[in-house]
């Protein structure tokens, strides 16, 4: 049956249908087999594997006779479908025909069916569209302009043969080099073709990859993929496995096809790698119209040394097109079995190396017949290279092949006959006809030679031809070669090159490639340079090449922007980086100069007009439309090379005179030298000079010199975006002066971001290595590019191509593109004698492998000095990326290592290699001040075994005649396929860089390089950005951390206070340790795992901050110790408080019980007189008994106490220690109680005075310093104040009564700070210590005294009674009268208990809600890190320019933050409306609790205490209900349970509204100040970290966390701005540290011992402080700003001079000032 024949071989038909699925869709939608809806959802599939397996499902749910007519139709469509696939009716039918034609078969090699093939083709066209792009190189656009003789092809075989290849519509849209560039999944395999259609891409890629088996056209079928099968030898099927299907293409035939379907830059990159290849070139290509393919040969160069220049060593290299040598043709008359191209393979290869120039009968596929490359006229060439002994020909000589019969094709024979030196016409026999065409070739300058393949009677007729022919072409003997066939071949090649060579040797015709052509023209042959385009191109080229005489003359006229003034720019900026020539120069006046000099270099570039040349230029890339534009560039890159060749061969000659000449003049010599570096001139040059034009009209727009609508070059950007989208290598750095336009790169690729509409991720990818190792080669082979790798001139500076990864790999490699950049050779010859040529190859290292993803590292085995070299550089780059958290992979790529086995071979070597890189890194380490133990593995991604690869010498042979290595060409496409599986495996873990983060990089990379201390001096926006991003979620989790434990202490602390004495010695504190400890673990965890999700999600940039996950997980594990030591401490305080509120609560319930007893009897005593009492009578009587009452109580053992005394006493004890000056000083002062209560101020006895005056010693100011030490010393005495003052208002909010330890923790906490080392460098007296505790202390004792007196009030018993009087009264009132007094007793029970207890209960939530609610409205951003705070804080204080702000926020940072955040809170509640929502959402959730444990208990019986008890129970954990308040309302209380919940909750919603009411009557400073959690506070923990401040101008830390390793600030100040002044002068000191790191400044302080320190070597002093080089020239320009606007301020305030400001800093506006903080924090 059909349907099983499917079903069995589902997979098997699937394979084989996929070819061709949109032929098969359309073939079954015309049957009918699929509905028009079923046909248009199939269609949309782009898989055909898919496509073909949904089809075939369709076809088996329509039934059997379905399946039976689909494959009888599949059957008729493709003759060679497996039998086992055949319909069941008709196989067997034919298989019997099958047996009857098998000898047919055998002999014919099958039945052919080119219709058949004609249709698969066209309808496989969809296959392929996802290699033919609409777009032009990269860009992906179709040029316009392409001319009718580059697209019409009209013969009607061609057509065939390319629908054959298909490639039908190549013949209108060609195919560019973005096609073949472009990166798809095909680079992930090694593809082998499978079908005609697969020919085309497989010559083209292999040819890109240099490979020598580019030319191959054999089809490797699926089952000999798959390997052999165990066949039945008796199965009739098995004799035809091993036959040739009959469908071979002739490798000329794919070659012509490609080049008809290739546009004009195709064609060149074509040739010029089967050049590389040397395989013979199409010099005229066949078609309806034969095509000399002079464009195409351009870009050929080729290096020969003729035997002539032997002695001298010199060598000539030429453009292939324009070098004029001998041409020596080979054709064919009539039929010959001679094979010529064979024969002329022979004749062009060396003895010790046979190469196949042409392609031949006997090559693969050879044999094969031509199509359409008949009438192809081939060209190769033989170059000497100077050995006599082994060179063939002692100079050049060129060799064409006509393919096919010369009387076939007379017009390329007429074309050979006019420009060779002589023509080989190679025949068999000679007929009349063929006689008479020859002798039409009388009078022909070239000679004739017959090369006679003998073929007995018939070689007769011909010599007699021959002998008729000699007088007319004037022919000789010898120019009758005959090739008898008893002759070997070797020798008869040997006596056809002494013909050649005789022809060489002798005078004879030369002519170059340009000069064909024109014979070609005459003849009436177009050459492919005839279209308008080209013509376009090169007059606009020529104009510009025309006015160059002397390179270096036409440079200096034309290229003013560049040479000296660029230079001189480029030392100006790293200066403003390195300030080595400061001298004693202010760093800030410096560094203002400098700036100054930048601006006048940079106008006297604007103020330059725009030359000629650079006119022309602008008009070529700008008038002209994308086909004219890229002729026009490839002009002008042909004309200015081959300029260069000829002025540096010249150069080169007299340097080498110069040189062996006696007595040779050195100066000379240099001079010579000089001039040979500034004779390159490329396309790169004039681009450079636009690239400076633009920028230093941009600095005139950004210094307001000139407005924004008089830019002239604002457009450049576009133009220069379109030229790299169009394949243009575009200069990264600057070879010549070794820097970056920064500003030109950022506009153009910001133009290219835009132009992609921002689809524009990239994976970079770079080489590095020595000079002319054959990177620029490597690249080339690997990817097709078109780097320069000739003409003279090497590689300078570094380059960036982009590359289009096609749509479908997009998703697999996470880009767009791949950006190649290739770089300069280091330890380059020309730069070794300059002193700085190693820092240059660091910092170009540095800046590459910092852009890269991949860097492959260029190692030529054979100098192993120069390799250490170069692995050092490398090393120190690799560490430097560390510090960015940037961690790229790094292959070495080891050249010129041919043996098979050098993996294994080369084992030892790779681990003495790692040794070597790891020693390099500790090296390195050192050099770049970083002290730790660092490993090569460390700092980058490498892995020995994997990362290493051993690459073949380039050529096979010695060159000018080898070919490309094949061993070169393979290692480099396996290289290619594991570089894009590397790329495939890291897309998951690391995402792309789009442009803008590109460009982000390339800045901050180039600034730290030009700071050279990198690893202190690098900073990215994309870092700080990422670093912030996580510092906000620390944030968030940090909280969420800390509300959970706050929420567990408030419960905690509630059930304590719930708790009987009995239960708290039982064991309850471990029981809440125990808990706590689970709770802290459980969070720890969590923090734990949201930082471990954080770092493994897709965040973009994370990799990069990957250094500082260990600083966040310290800090959570910090926190997790400190919220342990809080809740501990806590539970502690509870239990204590409660301990002494049980005694005082049991002597209570004695005087409650004693109360009630006398109630109880005057009760009875009323109940028994005779006459009922009034109200005023029974008033009477309570009042009368409750005044014995009282008096008969016994009294409280509470006390008071004298806390100022107690406070005292301690002081003294602690001073005991310090001698008896500190204790007769303490006796002198007076009693606590009767301190003045002045605030604290420093006096003159405070220091010590002999120790100030030997300080001055070193810097002779006795006055200045005296005050600076004063200042210090307040400043310490202030902060230990309001340190003191936090630890008494916690306990002061504890409401408990005062205790001893209170006082002695105090003291311990003072003598910490006293003891510390800071306060050593103070120099003060034991005065300053006495008074300084005498100070806190005193504060303290008011506070003590205070909260002891509150809680003795709170306690007394009496008081406490004479509060719950009315209650009794009303209690005793309602028994007397016998009232029922349920309702009363519920609202008693509100009033006393409940209401008391959720207010207790609303004050311990609030501030935790204040803070969630206040973090997570729209001030969350702002206090999300410490780097928005601090920017929201400056930006404020900018706006509102008021210096008393400043003042505060320099001096008094943490008291300015406090209060800065209290306003916030304040304003941000001051409508009320937020905080009463808070509140009532803290109420309701009690509220609903409490009516639910009221309800639950309705259904039971039970008395009122027992309920009231449940209720009480229930509730432990949220309220604290009063037990003086439950003792009154359960006194003599008879109501029944049940009524008395319902009247609660009828209460409850009064009780709640009261609460709201009066908390909504206060002010929401008051309720801040009378809730115990202070959200103020904790929120200012969360903004003010560490605390830290920068040792030199006293800015805070913003590092995130609470645990950090360094402390860093984005934006550092003026030191004149935290008091800092010179001690000579007294003049405040506007220089800012981040400046200082970078400059040759010493500082002098208490830390260095008053020893000049540089500033450069920080770290030793302040190792964990990392102060960064400001990021840019504006970096600073805020604190600059206010210093300038309030310097006379700041002075007065300081009580120092005014400082004396840059001219600069006096030009600085408001709004430059907040765009400096903006780029500082990255907030633009």
């Amino acid at each position: 049956m059909a349907f099983e024949t499917i079903r069995r071989g589902r997979e098997k038909l699937i394979t084989f249908l996929q070819r061709a699925p949109d032929l098969i869709l359309d073939d079954t939608a015309a049957q009918g087999f699929v509905s028009e809806a079923e046909y248009e959802a199939l269609g949309k599939l782009s898989d055909p594997k898919e496509k073909i397996r949904k089809l075939l499902v369709k076809v088996q749910i329509k039934g059997e006779q379905t399946c039976q007519q689909f494959l009888e139709g599949i059957r008729s469509l493709f003759s060679d479908l497996p039998p086992d696939l055949w319909p069941p009716t008709s196989a067997c039918t034919d298989l019997k025909q099958g047996d009857c034609c098998l000898d047919e078969v055998l002999v014919n090699g099958g039945p052919e069916n080119p219709e058949v093939e004609v249709v698969k083709a066209e309808d496989e066209l969809s296959a392929k569209d996802s290699k033919d792009k609409e777009l032009e190189n990269v860009s992906g656009e179709q040029e316009p302009g392409q001319e009718a003789m580059e697209t019409d092809i009209s013969d009607e075989g061609v057509k065939s043969f390319l629908m054959k290849l298909g490639l039908p519509e190549r013949s209108s849209r060609k195919l560019t080099m973005g096609d073949v560039l472009e990166i798809t999944p095909e680079c992930l395999a090694t593809v082998t073709p499978q079908s005609l259609e697969d020919l085309p891409w497989h010559f083209l890629r292999k040819l890109m990859a240099l490979s020598g088996t580019a030319r191959n056209t054999a089809l490797v079928h699926q089952d000999e993929e798959d390997g052999d099968e165990e066949v039945d030898v008796d199965d009739d099927w098995f004799f035809l496995r091993g036959m040739d299907s009959g469908v071979s293409v002739n490798p000329l035939d794919v070659l012509c096809a490609v080049l008809f379907c290739s546009d004009s830059f195709l064609q060149q990159e074509i040739f010029l790698k089967m050049s590389m290849c040397q395989f013979a070139l199409p010099l005229i290509l066949p078609s309806p119209k034969c095509i000399f393919m002079l464009w195409a040969l351009r870009d050929i160069v080729r290096k020969w040394r003729p035997h002539c220049l032997i002695e001298k060593r010199g060598f000539r290299e030429e453009s292939l097109v324009r070098t004029s040598m001998p041409t020596i043709s080979f054709v064919r008359m009539g039929r010959s079995g001679l094979s010529k191209s064979r024969l002329l393979n022979e004749v062009l290869s060396s003895p010790q190396q046979h190469h196949d120039f042409f392609v031949h009968r006997d090559i693969e596929c050879g044999s094969a017949p031509r199509e359409i490359s008949d009438g192809l006229v081939e060209i190769s060439w033989y170059f000497p290279g100077g050995r006599e002994n082994s060179d063939l020909f002692p100079k050049p000589v060129a060799v064409t092949n006509l393919r096919g019969d010369i009387e076939s094709h007379w017009l390329q024979f007429s074309f050979l006959t006019e420009v060779s030196s002589a023509v080989f016409i190679i025949t068999e026999n000679m007929s009349d006809k063929q006689f008479e065409m020859l002798t039409t070739l009388q009078g022909s300058a070239s000679k004739y030679y017959f090369i006679l393949n003998v073929d007995g009677e018939k070689s007769k007729e011909t010599l007699r031809f021959l002998n008729k022919l000699a007088p007319l072409l004037s022919m000789t003997k010898s120019q009758i070669l005959v090739k008898e066939k008893n002759k070997n071949t070797p020798e008869f090649v040997k006596k056809l090159r002494s013909a050649i060579r005789n022809i060489v040797n002798s005078p004879q015709k030369v002519i170059n490639i340009e000069d064909m052509a024109k014979v070609s023209q005459e003849l009436g042959i177009q050459t492919d340079e005839d279209t308008k385009n080209c013509q376009n191109g090169t007059l606009h080229a020529n104009e510009i090449v025309e006015e160059i005489e002397d390179v270096v003359v036409y440079k200096k006229e034309m290229l003013k922007l560049q040479g000296d003034l660029w230079r001189n720019l480029a030392k100006v900026e790293k200066e403003l980086c390195r300030m080595k020539r400061q001298g004693d120069t202010p760093a800030e006046d410096y560094k203002a100069q400098l700036r100054e000099k930048l601006i006048a270099l940079r106008s006297q570039q604007n103020q330059y007009d725009i030359t000629n040349g650079i006119t022309k230029f602008i008009n070529g890339i700008q008038q002209l439309h994308p086909v004219e534009k890229r002729h026009f560039l490839k002009w002008l890159k042909f004309n200015l090379d081959c300029l260069a060749r000829t002025n540096l061969s010249k150069l080169r000659e007299e340097y080498k005179e110069h040189y062996h000449t006696a007595g040779n003049d050195p100066g000379q010599l240099a001079q010579l030298d000089e001039l040979i570096s500034k004779s390159s001139l490329g396309v790169e040059h004039f681009m450079r000079e636009l690239g400076q034009f633009y920028e230093a009209e941009y600095m005139m727009v950004k210094e307001c010199k000139i407005t924004e609508k008089y830019r002239q070059f604002v457009h450049l950007p576009g133009i220069a975006a379109d030229l790299m989208l169009e394949g243009f290598p575009m200069e990264l750095i600057d070879g010549d002066a070794s820097n970056i336009p920064l500003q030109w790169i950022t506009d153009v690729l910001t133009a290219l971001h835009s132009k992609l509409e921002g689809k524009s991720r990239m994976k970079v990818l770079t080489v590095l290595g020595v000079q002319s190792t054959g990177k620029s080669t490597l690249l080339n082979t690997m990817f097709g590019l078109q780097f320069a790798v000739s003409s003279g001139r090497c590689t300078r500076g570094a380059f960036m191509t982009l590359l289009r990864v096609s749509e479908n790999f997009q998703q697999e490699l996470n880009c767009d593109f791949i950006l190649v950049i290739d770089t300069e050779g280091l330890k380059a010859p020309e730069l070794a004698k300059l002193e700085d040529s190693y820092e240059h190859d660091n910092e170009l290292a540095t800046l590459v492998i910092g852009l890269s993803d991949i860097t492959l590292v260029n190692l030529a085995m054979e100098n192993a000095t120069e390799m250490k070299d170069i692995l050092q550089i490398v090393v120190h780059a690799f560490l430097r990326m560390e510090e960015t958290g940037h961690k790229p992979n790094c292959q070495f790529v080891h050249q010129n290592v041919s043996d098979v086995s050098a993996h294994d071979q080369n084992m030892r070597d790779r681990k003495l290699l790692l040794e070597q890189l790891n020693e390099m890194t500790r090296a390195a380490a050192r050099m770049e001040k970083q002290f730790r133990e660092v490993s090569f593995s460390d700092i980058m991604d490498y892995n020995p075994e994997k990362h290493n690869w051993y690459i073949p010498g380039l050529w096979h042979g010695v060159p000018p005649m080898a070919p490309v290595n094949m061993g070169y060409s393979e290692s480099v496409s396996d290289l290619k396929r594991s570089l894009f599986e590397f790329m495939r495996t890291c897309s998951r873990n690391r995402h792309s860089k789009d442009i803008p983060q590109f460009v982000e990089w390339v800045r901050s990379l180039w600034n730290a390089v030009k700071h050279e201390n990198f690893i202190f001096s690098f900073r990215n926006s994309l870092v700080a950005d990422a670093y912030n991003q996580l510092s906000v979620k620390y944030s968030e989790w940090e909280w969420d951390f800390q509300k959970e434990m706050h929420l567990w202490v408030t419960k905690a602390d509630t059930a304590i206070q719930n708790q009987s004495l009995e239960d708290i010695e039982s064991g309850a504190f471990d029981k809440l340790r125990l808990e706590a400890d689970q709770k802290l673990r459980n969070g720890q965890q969590k923090i734990l795992q949201c930082i471990q999700n954080y770092f493994e999600s897709d965040g973009e940039s994370l990799h990069l901050i990957e250094k500082y996950r260990e600083d966040f997980i310290r800090s959570a594990k910090g926190l997790r110790e400190q919220l342990e030591s809080y809740c501990i401490h806590k539970c502690q305080q509870a239990i204590f408080i409660r301990k002494g509120q049980s005694k005082i609560d049991s002597l209570q319930a004695t005087y409650a019980k004693t109360m009630q007893g006398k109630v109880n009897s005057l009760l009875e005593e009323c109940k028994r007189k005779k006459s009922k009492l009034s109200f005023f009578e029974l008033n009477g009587e309570f009042e009368k008994m409750w005044k014995e009452s009282l008096l008969e109580l016994p009294p409280s053992n509470l006390t008071r106490r004298d806390i100022y005394a107690d406070v005292h006493h301690q002081l003294r004890k602690d001073l005991e220690v310090c001698g008896s000056s500190a204790n007769q000083h303490l006796q002198n002062l007076p009693c606590f109680s009767a301190r003045p209560r002045n605030p604290f101020i420093v006096k003159d006895c405070y220091l010590k005075k002999s120790a100030i005056r030997k300080i001055t010693g070193f810097i002779n100011n006795y006055t200045g310093l005296f005050s600076d030490y004063t200042q210090q010393l307040y400043e310490y005495a202030k902060s230990l104040i309001c340190v003191s003052g936090s630890y008494v208002m916690e306990k002061v909010n504890t409401k408990g009564d005062y205790d001893e330890t209170y006082c002695r923790e105090l003291l311990r906490l003072i003598n910490k700070s006293i003891r510390g080392k800071d306060f050593q460098k103070l120099h003060s007296t034991i005065y300053f210590e006495v008074d300084l505790k005498y100070f806190i202390l005193g504060e303290a004792a008011d506070a003590f005294q205070e909260i002891h007196i509150k809680f003795f009030k709170a306690n007394d018993p009496h008081r406490r009674l004479e509060k719950l009087k009315p209650q009794y009264l009303s209690t005793f009132s309602d028994l007397y009268y016998e009232k029922d007094a349920c309702q009363k007793r519920a609202k008693d029970f509100c009033d006393l208990c409940l209401r008391p207890a959720l207010v207790d209960h609303l004050h311990k939530r609030l501030g935790i809600e204040i803070v969630d609610d206040f973090l997570s409205s729209r001030q969350s951003l702002q206090y999300g890190s410490r780097s928005f705070f601090q920017f929201t804080v400056q930006k404020t204080l900018l706006e509102e320019e008021e210096f008393d702000d400043y003042v505060k926020y320099i001096n008094s940072y943490e008291e300015f933050v406090k209060s800065w955040i209290q306003a916030h809170l304040i304003d941000h509640y001051r409508q009320r409306e937020g905080l009463a929502t808070l509140e009532r959402g803290i109420l309701s959730t009690a509220v609903k609790k409490a009516t639910e444990v009221l309800e639950s208990y309705e259904d039971q019986t039970g008395t009122l205490a027992e309920f009231l008890e449940h209720f009480c129970q229930e509730m432990g954990e949220e309220l604290v209900i009063s037990k003086d308040g439950l003792d009154v309302v359960l006194f003599n209380n008879t109501a029944n349970a049940e009524s008395f919940s319902a009247e609660i909750q009828a209460c409850i919603p009064t009780v709640i509204e009261d609460i709201l009411s009066e908390n909504f009557k206060m002010s929401i400073e008051a309720i801040l100040a009378s809730i115990p959690f202070k959200p103020q506070d904790e929120i200012f923990k969360r903004v003010f970290g560490c605390g830290k401040q920068c040792p030199f101008c006293k800015v805070p830390c913003e590092a995130g966390g609470g645990n950090h390793q360094e402390h860093f600030a984005s934006v550092h100040r003026p030191q004149g701005l935290g008091r800092y002044r010179y001690v000579e002068t007294n003049i405040l000191v506007y220089s800012l540290c981040s400046s200082d790191v970078s400059s040759n400044a010493t500082f002098q302080n208490q830390d260095t011992a008053w020893n000049p320190h540089p500033y450069k070597q920080y770290r030793r002093y302040y190792p964990d402080w990392r102060i960064q080089p400001d990021a840019s020239i504006t970096a600073s320009d805020y604190w600059k700003f206010v210093f300038k606007v309030f310097n006379q301020q700041f002075a007065r305030k300081y009580r120092a001079l005014p400082a004396d400001l840059p001219e600069d800093w006096e030009r600085l506006t408001k709004q430059q000032a907040l765009e400096s903080i903006q780029e500082a924090f990255n907030m633009e």
